[in-house]
């Protein structure tokens, strides 16, 4: 089976992952990354959403969010968040349609977000390493990921 394992916003894939530069929209409002957005869903106070918002970089964005942590709604990996991580991705492919046809284009490669350079067992929620030549953790972004592929594949073939 093929893997698509990816990592930073440079390299091959990078687009996959929330710190690429792909502005959405959400409930009126541009955010430059699906970080930011992700990061601003997990809280109900306006104010810290617009500062998540506001941040120049995904990074600061998810450093903000950490940073009010104590203030959250939304419990980290949960499965509210990860019902937020699969809205976000979907709107960042119907803001850029080319983003559609290069996940089409996966085929039916095993997509992971690698967090193989990350210290042991940071990511292993969101992602995966490969430990002594396995791939290790929930990878729930690069199932979100499949899972919508997926369900573009059977709209197409069904017409719908």
């Amino acid at each position: 089976m093929k893997i698509i394992a990816f990592t930073k916003v440079r390299l091959p894939y990078g687009w996959l992952g929330n710190m690429a530069p792909f502005a959405v929209v959400h409930d009126g409002k541009t955010y430059r990354t699906t970080e930011a957005l992700f990061q601003a869903l997990r809280f109900e106070q306006e104010t810290i959403r617009e500062a998540i918002r506001n941040e120049r970089s995904p990074m600061a964005a998810k450093v903000l969010a950490r940073r009010h942590r104590n203030q959250m709604v939304i419990a980290p990996q949960s499965t509210q968040d990860v019902d937020n991580m699969g809205m976000v991705l979907q709107l960042k492919l119907r803001a850029h349609p080319q983003l559609q046809k290069l996940l089409r284009e996966t085929g039916d490669a095993l997509i992971i977000e690698d967090c193989s350079r990350r210290p042991q067992g940071s990511g292993l929620f969101w992602g995966a390493a490969l430990i002594d030549g396995e791939w290790q953790g929930a990878n729930v972004l690069g199932q979100l990921w499949m899972e919508i592929r997926e369900r573009a594949g059977d709209r197409n073939a069904t017409g719908k």
